[in-house]
């Protein structure tokens, strides 16, 4: 079999709920992530493309209708370049890489194109469709934006939890208190600041036209620890012991990915040398409410496929979904061998940058592949908790 390898990795700018980018549709933001990704590689043509897999979690508004494939023509590539979209939630855009690589690893085809959206701002309200016409009750409007929605009768309520319940339960279950999430959290935006300050995002973020939005929206760079602490709970009062609030977790954002994936041959067909290989992957599922600890076994899998241990890796990308889950992953893979807890997120996390549902596993991503360019370092790990109990981690070997 063949091996994968990342060669360019782009994404947008990542705005708030509402915010800068709440005016783009969000099949217009994945055009500017495939337009992006491939100005990296100008000589490579595009009707070379022998597949893309896009990611979206939603799907349920102007993201519909196969939005990966709406990119690739949005984007002007030949008519003859095919796309899918798939879905794992919060995973869909590390899952469309993870197909991206399998197709490439079976001989398939050579050159992949993948990547990911969510506009959580544009995701619309729906109807349940009745199944007479002109029922006499009244219907209700549920929002699409995050979490459960028209929720099957026979799943266990304990299940449909919300998110937010999931981790304040995650939390209690492993006694992580509201002190080291807040410091978590202020780490996150000091060190999204300071690599936005460095320059180190300058190659790795392109503009989306018509946009006055150069950086993440989110990143606070003055947040610490004190300023954290004055915010209340959001999901359990502070009197019931919750311990989450709009400061420890990541915000609602909209914004898009992409990730060049190619075999070792495509390095002449792309013009561009490979920057990592794809040395392993893991998937894990366990019970709903836990979803958040679910990188651990992911972790685990992916650096057993890889042939290596935790004492080869040296940087890990994970998905801040909330400070508590960041916090029981990182608990379980320092149980596991993880020696030095500073390795994780270096550049800035979620809850700093933003998750984008379906843009956030090619974000970190292409993230980690810097890092490793950057530092020299052979092994990373990118990691990321899926609702409903999943998770998705990859390792990346540096070859640049």
């Amino acid at each position: 079999m063949s091996s994968a390898f990342v060669y360019a990795a782009v994404r947008t700018p990542f705005g708030r709920f509402g915010g800068a980018l709440a005016e783009v549709r969000p099949d217009d933001l994945a055009a500017v992530a495939v337009t992006g990704v491939l100005a990296k590689a100008p000589g490579l043509d595009p009707a070379g493309i022998g597949d893309v897999a896009w990611g979206c979690a939603n799907q349920a508004g102007e993201d519909n209708r196969n939005v990966g494939r709406m990119a690739v023509l949005l984007a002007g590539l030949p008519v003859t370049v095919p796309a899918t979209t798939v879905n794992r939630l919060c995973g869909s855009s590390l899952e469309a890489a993870i197909v991206g690589a399998r197709t490439i690893e079976c001989g398939d085809a050579d050159v992949v194109l993948t990547g990911g959206v969510e506009s959580m701002t544009r995701a619309p309200w729906v109807l349940p469709k009745p199944s007479r016409a002109y029922p006499a009750g009244n219907m209700t409007a549920v929002s699409t934006t995050l979490g459960w929605r028209l929720v099957n009768d026979r799943m266990p309520a304990e299940w449909t939890v919300s998110l937010g319940e999931s981790n304040e339960l995650l939390g209690e279950k492993l006694s992580i208190s509201r002190e080291r999430q807040d410091e978590l959290a202020a780490r996150s935006h000091q060190l999204a600041a300071a690599a936005w300050d460095a320059g180190f995002y300058d190659d790795l973020v392109v503009a989306v036209p018509g946009v006055d939005l150069a950086r993440d929206e989110g990143i606070r760079p003055g947040s610490t620890v004190e300023t954290l602490a004055g915010l209340k709970p959001s999901f359990r009062p502070a009197s019931e012991g919750g311990t989450i609030t709009a400061g420890n977790a990541s915000p609602l954002n909209d914004g898009a990915s992409a990730v060049l994936l190619g075999s070792a041959a495509a390095a002449t067909t792309i013009g561009l040398d490979p920057v990592a290989r794809v040395a392993g992957r893991g998937v894990c599922a366990v019970e709903p409410p836990m979803f958040g600890y679910a990188p651990v076994q992911a972790a685990a899998r992916a650096i057993d496929r890889a042939g290596i241990t935790w004492a080869d890796i040296a940087a890990v990308e994970l998905n801040e979904a909330f400070a508590v889950q960041a916090l029981a992953c990182i608990d379980g893979w320092l149980a596991d061998g993880m020696t030095d807890p500073e390795i994780v997120n270096t550049k800035g996390g979620a809850i700093a940058i933003g998750h984008p549902l379906g843009a956030s596993g090619g974000r970190i991503l292409g993230t980690l592949a810097a890092r490793l360019a950057e530092s020299g370092d052979r092994y990373g790990l990118a990691a990321i908790c899926i609702g409903v109990g999943q998770a998705l981690a990859v390792v990346l070997e540096n070859v640049s």
